[in-house]
């Protein structure tokens, strides 16, 4: 693969722009404004999203989607909630054959679809689907830090592929068949990092953080019991490994909303002053909506979505939480 574009100039888009170059293929770098494309191509900096990060030469930034998908590979990194128009924009100009990557975490609001279904409904047999997602801090992934993901792709070949053009030094994608597994893990995590953060914000230590992790842990994995995850994917990197990076980080967006608001500020107020997407407010409702259209029982997931989305009082939903009946772990 000599060329992989890139569709999100975002944080995340970014650095993942820096480990594909560093992989070796040059980069298309599609980025919604044009000033962040400007400043890409002549300071060689995303300062809007990713300050403080020189990009390589071989990184070229463009707002033609249809310049970006003409590639050997593309990552579709737009916030999920976009990605279905995104995909909608791209079709006209998609080379049939070309994968396409997801690296956006969420379930779509309305449908409650995970990104692949999203992906396949609009782009069909024009793109073989793989998943990118674990453990990554975008900073960390643009300064060339040790950082490993998984990539999942039914195509195993194609998966393994993939794997080899865009690994690095210190960037390690490890294959995986469970598309399905892979994508529930980061996106739910999100959602449990906001209530692993109201749970800092509100003092109540660490004991209960690591009691929120587990339990949460639990629900991701009763809700891919059910849609045919394999559990031992959860237990991995896009799994376990995300899940604990994003509850005990401030780099975390989700986890750092939920300190915010644990400590008193209303939601509007906090995204009032954020650039990026914060995706755990959106997947809130979606897997809550999700998990009661298939019975299962998500009561972290239910009570953010009560915090997020009803007014529902903080403190009575920690009560709510403590007062559930003790039950076989």
């Amino acid at each position: 693969m000599h060329t992989i574009g890139i569709i999100g100039a975002g944080a995340w888009g970014t650095a993942l722009a820096t480990a594909v170059r560093r992989a070796g293929p040059e980069v298309i770098l599609q980025a919604h404004e044009a000033e962040v494309a400007q400043a890409i191509n002549t300071s060689r900096e995303n300062a809007s999203f990713l300050p403080s990060v020189t990009l390589d030469p071989g990184i070229h930034a463009t707002q033609d989607i249809g310049e970006t998908v003409q590639t050997d590979a593309v990552l579709l990194v737009a916030p999920a909630q976009f990605l279905r128009a995104v995909c909608e924009a791209a079709k006209p100009f998609w080379k049939p054959g070309t994968p396409a990557i997801i690296c956006a975490k969420g379930i779509e609001q309305g449908s409650y679809k995970l990104m692949s279904d999203v992906v396949d409904e609009t782009l069909g047999d024009l793109a073989p689907i793989a998943v990118l997602s674990g453990p990554t801090f975008a900073i960390e992934v643009a300064r060339d830090m040790p950082t490993a993901v998984t990539l999942a792709c039914v195509d195993e070949k194609l998966g393994q592929r993939l794997c080899e053009n865009l690994s690095s030094r210190c960037f390690r994608p490890y294959y995986s068949y469970d598309v399905i597994g892979a994508q529930l893990g980061g996106a739910v995590k999100n959602v449990m990092a906001i209530a692993c953060g109201i749970v800092q914000g509100r003092g109540m230590g660490d004991n209960a953080r690591a009691a929120l992790i587990t339990r949460g842990l639990a629900e991701i994995s009763r809700l891919g019991e059910t849609l045919g995850a394999d559990e031992h994917t959860l237990m991995g990197l896009s799994g376990l490994g995300d899940l604990t990076l994003t509850c005990n980080a401030m780099q975390s967006r989700n986890f750092s909303l939920g300190v915010q608001l644990g400590q008193g500020r209303s939601l509007d107020a906090i995204l009032a002053e954020r650039t990026s997407v914060t995706e755990g407010v959106f997947t809130a409702a979606a897997v809550t909506e999700l998990a009661r259209r298939l019975q299962v029982d998500m009561p972290i997931c239910l009570a953010v979505d009560g915090v997020l989305n009803h007014g529902v009082d903080l403190d009575a939903i920690i009560k709510g939480l403590l007062s559930r009946p003790l039950n076989i772990e």
